[in-house]
């Protein structure tokens, strides 16, 4: 069995054809920093719009307590000791109150110093305006009376399952995605914040309106969509509401993420804030209300994952990759291919099986610095990452700065690469 054969630092890409780079996928998404909520700047009062603020206060628990109607409000932390706490803000109605900026700035800076987690919430909604998306778990809390840490990790798990969701829906409609459409999805979710509730029973993610509010109304309307799809399966037994549901944006991805956020608890419940500063998305409700999932929900969701990984056709496509390994268990006859995709399918890598002629074409055009361009079909087996039926493979002219980072690979493994082309002949 031949050596493998490293793949370069850098991506390639081909000729003429503008070749995407993929982003590197966070493996989690960013901590809910203290005591400013990015890159530790408060917001400038100057920028923030009362209205917003007032509205962040109220949403996150937050009561007003006296004020004058029209010019002012002062609002109180939640919680039964609020009062006992000492801590109130005092926040304009309108920039038209005198003095607008400097209670402001004063009020930024109590919620920056109070131990009150709902203030850090505010700060963050303020710094950048942001949707905000809730999951909570009805689960039994530990000794110390907050969440066992690996429910919590659970819990983080099937909402950043339930955000690369909604941010392949944005990408394209589909049942199951596998590895397609992957580094565009986890970009739109690159700059999401997210913050634990006091216990870990629940968990927010605050996703800045540019770009996350594309996310934002995908989920919106595939988390009611699949809330129908399950109350139609449990009524009729029928799975067609499923079929329907994926162009509202269910999907494999989404149902194995709310079985993820389900199993093992009594309910969970997903709820969805807009920002105030961008208003309310057309086509949604201003105030949509949570929407809940229960473990009697369970079958009905797991049977629409198996239908909807069945269900996926394979894509003919036509590709153009640069080869990263080669092996096969001879000198001689077909042998396996991995190639780092650069035009041709929204996936990073696939592997595909070659007679020993497009083998050792596939060979020559990596001793060379030149990647190949074949037509196939990318079966959804396995995640979309195995091309079958792979005809017409040719070398690909491309320039000299993309030739010489290929080259560059080669550098490091010519003399196994020469015995896995055939270089004995």
């Amino acid at each position: 069995m031949h050596r493998p054969i490293d793949e370069p630092e850098n991506g390639a890409g081909h000729g003429p054809v503008s070749v995407p780079q993929t982003p590197q996928s966070p493996q989690h998404f960013r901590p809910h920093p203290y005591p400013y909520p990015l890159d530790g700047e408060a917001p400038d009062p100057g920028g923030v719009d009362p209205r917003v603020l007032g509205a962040l206060l109220a949403r996150h628990g937050w009561r007003r307590r006296g004020g004058a109607a029209g010019r002012y409000g002062r609002w109180a932390p939640p919680g039964p000791e609020a009062g006992a706490r000492g801590t109130s803000l005092l926040v304009p109605e309108s920039r038209a109150f005198p003095d607008c900026e400097d209670l402001i700035g004063e009020a930024l800076a109590a919620l920056a110093r109070s131990g009150t987690p709902s203030a850090r919430e505010v700060l963050t909604g303020l710094a950048v305006p942001s949707d905000e998306i809730r999951w909570w778990r009805d689960v039994p809390p530990g000794p110390s009376g907050t969440v066992p840490w690996p429910v919590q990790e659970k819990l983080g798990s099937a909402a950043r399952g339930m955000l690369l969701a909604g941010a392949l829906a944005v990408r394209a409609r589909a049942g199951y995605h596998g590895a397609r459409h992957r580094g565009q999805a986890q970009s739109l979710l690159e700059h999401v914040v997210v913050a634990a509730a006091p216990g870990g029973q629940g968990l927010t993610a605050f996703l800045p309106v540019d770009p996350g509010r594309a996310v934002s109304v995908r989920l919106y309307h595939a988390l009611y969509a699949a809330r129908e799809a399950v109350d139609y399966q449990r009524a009729t037994g029928g799975m067609d509401a499923f079929d329907t549901a994926v162009e509202a944006g269910v999907s494999r991805e989404l149902t194995e993420a709310l079985v993820a956020l389900v199993r093992g608890t009594e309910g969970a419940r997903i709820s969805l804030a807009w920002s105030p500063a961008a208003g309310t998305p057309e086509g949604c409700a201003s105030r949509p209300e949570p929407v809940e999932f229960s473990p009697g929900d369970l079958p009905a969701l797991r049977e629409a994952g198996t239908r909807y990984l069945a269900g996926e056709p394979s894509v003919p496509v036509r590709i153009t990759g640069a080869v990263v390994r080669m092996r096969r268990s001879g000198p001689r006859g077909e042998g396996t291919v991995r190639l780092r995709v650069l035009a041709g399918a929204e996936v990073g890598h696939i592997r595909v099986t070659l007679d020993e002629e497009a083998y050792r074409t596939a060979g020559h055009a990596h001793l060379v610095g030149l990647p190949i361009r074949l037509v196939g079909r990318l079966e959804s087996r396995g995640g979309f990452r195995r091309l079958t039926d792979a005809t017409g493979v040719v070398p690909v002219q491309v320039d000299e700065a993309v030739r010489d980072r290929l080259m560059k690979s080669l550098q490091e493994n010519l003399d196994f690469f020469e015995e896995a082309c055939g270089g004995d002949d």
